[in-house]
């Protein structure tokens, strides 16, 4: 390979490097042209599934700052940069490994950190960002609900309570006082009469405030 080729293959390397989340670096010896397509349609948009050469590989990885690549980079070497899900990439990889053998995953390099076949199969086992956060957002909003329901219960019988002792005092201003009551003024005979409201959450107000106006006058 001639230099400008070199240096340009080494360069888009680094670069691909530089633009993913991690990398998965396999072995494919024994694939088919198919085999390797299907490979990288299973990936979608998790990976870009590049064949390397190891000799620009290593230059491109010490240029990036990534140790421990040397001994993996042996045999034909395909590398998974990593665009997308991590976990999803690591599991598209592990069940196409199990489908054909001939794939053999060597390790690769998350957040700047080597990983070996191990810990690349630890990752493929966890659960996906997506099932990760549902699971977080349904936990959060069901302790949301938890409080709400709990915080406003209560808030909205004091409010109840609190509306029908001002309408108690207006009648009658020594229940805020802690008078016995006094009994009001008959009322004009041409003033309009006032109706109560209708309804159970109604009577339940008069009864906590007639409760309230009891407890005042004792």
């Amino acid at each position: 390979m001639a230099r400008p080729e070199k240096t340009a293959a080494v360069a888009e390397i680094v670069e691909s490097f530089n633009d993913s989340a991690g990398a998965v670096l396999t072995e494919y010896r024994g694939l088919t042209v198919k085999q390797l397509q299907d490979l990288r349609r299973s990936l979608g948009e998790n990976a870009h599934y590049a064949v390397v050469k190891n000799t620009l590989a290593k230059i491109a990885a010490t240029e990036v700052g990534i140790e421990g690549f040397d001994d993996l980079l042996t045999g034909p070497t395909a590398i998974a940069f990593i665009n997308g899900d991590v976990v999803e990439a690591a599991k598209g990889l592990r069940d196409f490994a199990k489908a054909n053998p001939a794939l053999v995953i060597k390790g690769g390099v998350l957040d700047g950190k080597s990983l070996d076949a191990s810990e690349i199969a630890k990752l493929a086992d966890l659960e996906s960002r997506e099932v990760l956060l549902g699971k977080l957002a349904g936990g959060m909003l069901a302790s949301l609900s938890q409080a709400v329901y709990l915080l406003n219960a209560p808030l909205a019988q004091v409010a109840r309570l609190a509306g029908a002792l001002e309408t108690k005092a207006t009648e009658d201003p020594s229940i805020l006082a802690g008078g016995a009551g006094t009994p009001a003024a008959p009322a004009a005979e041409d003033a309009p009469v006032e109706e109560a409201p209708a309804g159970p959450d109604a009577e339940a107000t008069d009864e906590a405030a007639d409760q309230a106006a009891e407890s005042t006058d004792a």
